[in-house]
């Protein structure tokens, strides 16, 4: 069994130690490397490639946002899931648009977390759905593109999906809202990854947003 292998980029030390714990008590789930500050955290991710980056925001050096940018300009593949106590949507919208996948705060459940990183793996997006609400928004609003017409590489099917991911609905939500089975909409997930050169549905969305090809206010028209 192909194990998932983890980085964690945290500052405190006894953190880092709990948090190694609470991985290794998992069978599908190893830790693949650690660092107190952004720099090392890009310096050994680069040399390790886990398939995710647990980070922090507060780091001394190179904070969590820059650490991430670096680290996804370098390795696009590589998940980063922010694990944080800071709930600042500021902070949210610059660690999701700089290429994190989901966004997590400290008082999460062990399971919870664990759970996470499977699902951020698999590149779904981890975002509570009202975060995932206003986060996308407030991205769509920033880029203030206008909508004037939809891309040719992505099928209404396909945008209907994505409107639906950034309205942060699970696949399941979304199969039963679009009348399909779940699995068709994991396929059309990986089709989108495909066409946009992207690696988790948050990317897909975010880069869908910057190009004003997603319309947060209004449905899709759907093309078959």
């Amino acid at each position: 069994m192909n194990r998932i292998s983890v980085f964690l980029a945290e500052d405190h030390a006894v953190v880092r130690e709990g948090l190694a714990e609470l991985i290794r008590r998992e069978a599908d789930i190893e830790v693949a490397g650690e660092a107190g500050d952004g720099e090392e955290t890009v310096r050994m991710v680069k040399q390790l490639k886990p398939d995710i980056v647990l980070m922090d925001i507060a780091m001394p050096g190179l904070n969590g946002i820059e650490a991430t940018r670096q680290i996804k300009e370098s390795l696009p593949n590589i998940k980063i899931l922010v694990l944080t106590a800071y709930d600042n949507p500021e902070f949210i919208s610059a660690m999701i648009e700089a290429g994190a996948v989901g966004y997590l705060l400290k008082n999460v459940r062990g399971k919870e977390l664990t759970n996470a990183i499977r699902s951020a793996y698999e590149g779904e997006s981890v975002l509570h759905p009202a975060v995932a609400r206003v986060v996308f928004s407030q991205l769509r609003n920033l880029q203030a593109r206008p909508q004037h017409e939809k891309p040719d590489v992505l099928s209404g099917r396909e945008l209907q999906v994505l409107r639906k991911g950034a309205e942060g609905l699970s696949n399941k939500q979304i199969a039963t809202l679009l009348n399909i089975g779940p699995r068709t909409v994991q396929t059309h997930w990986r089709n989108i990854f495909d066409k946009l050169g992207v690696y988790s549905r948050t990317e897909a969305i975010v880069y869908c947003l910057k190009k004003g090809w997603l319309n947060l206010s209004g449905e899709e028209n759907a093309r078959e």
